[in-house]
């Protein structure tokens, strides 16, 4: 069921409920910029904040997460294991790292940010150890594909609950989401706007004219109503609300399969599987 407002939960296949809607917090790198950005986010709804070890923003998030004087138990604090860090201790021992960054004694949600073939079973090892240890609630992925996924399940003793990718109307990956639906994992989309190459589409354009609404709110409301998660970043005050005001409004099928039909396989970010035998982006 597609929700109603950015408030809204989904249950996750453990049990606990995550927003349907995040804020991404990549290239926010200095504490003024954080607590604007943070606070309007807020203010127009988000709930789930995404961060990453690899954002080196953590000790900025944490600050301004208290200095706005934000619940923690109404926060959906999310982060992930970098690929430097991967392997069963180094993982353990980075994720106490940031809980001391973010100031807080859990995670809501931490992610496998990049599959690393050297690393991939005792990391995922440690994310169990993690979550049965009471740090982190809930445990997923970002960036795996369906092979990925498939060899994980050989001796994971729980699957991800969670796959975070690169998912916009350039590349829509519809397999490995109806994959990850078969298996009760739920889609998250980071890069939902295709850092901004796909906005200038005549096609979306027509639609957004349409509906009344921008290009970034068709797309994101595509998203929801295909059952992903986006999680949207903006250091704008008027974008972030813009982005959060796609709850009013529904795309017709024939205006989600005209968006279906967009798609290229055409990737902003790295390949997951080069970054499994690298170790590494590029």
């Amino acid at each position: 069921m597609t929700p109603t407002k950015i408030t809204d939960t989904i249950e996750l296949a453990d049990g606990n409920r995550m927003p349907v809607m995040g804020f991404g917090t990549y290239l926010i790198g200095d504490q003024e910029t954080m607590t604007t950005t943070i606070n309007a986010a807020w203010n127009a709804g988000y709930r789930m904040f995404d961060t990453a070890m690899m954002y080196r923003n953590e000790d900025i998030l944490g600050p301004t997460i208290h200095q706005l004087g934000l619940p923690r138990e109404g926060l959906f604090l999310t982060s992930k294991v970098a690929e430097v860090v991967q392997g069963y201790d180094r993982t353990m021992k980075a994720v106490e790292g940031s809980l001391k960054r973010l100031q807080t004694d859990y995670l809501d949600l931490l992610l496998v940010h990049w599959p690393v073939h050297e690393y991939f079973f005792d990391t995922w090892r440690a994310m169990e150890q993690l979550k049965a240890d009471g740090k982190v609630k809930s445990i997923g992925v970002s960036n795996y594909t369906m092979a990925h996924l498939e060899l994980l399940a050989t001796q994971a003793k729980e699957m991800p609950v969670v796959n975070q990718v690169e998912y916009h109307p350039y590349l829509n990956q519809q397999a490995l989401l109806d994959f990850d639906r078969d298996q009760k994992i739920v889609t998250e989309a980071w890069s939902p706007l295709g850092r901004r190459v796909v906005l200038d589409n005549p096609m979306l354009a027509k639609i957004a004219k349409h509906q009344g609404k921008t290009v970034a709110q068709v797309i994101l409301r595509w998203e929801l109503q295909h059952g992903l998660l986006p999680i949207p970043k903006s250091t704008h005050v008027e974008r972030i609300q813009e982005n959060a005001d796609i709850f009013d409004f529904s795309l017709a099928e024939d205006e989600m399969t005209m968006i279906d039909l967009l798609n290229k396989n055409e990737r902003t970010g790295n390949e997951p599987e080069i970054v499994y035998e690298t170790g590494k982006q590029y």
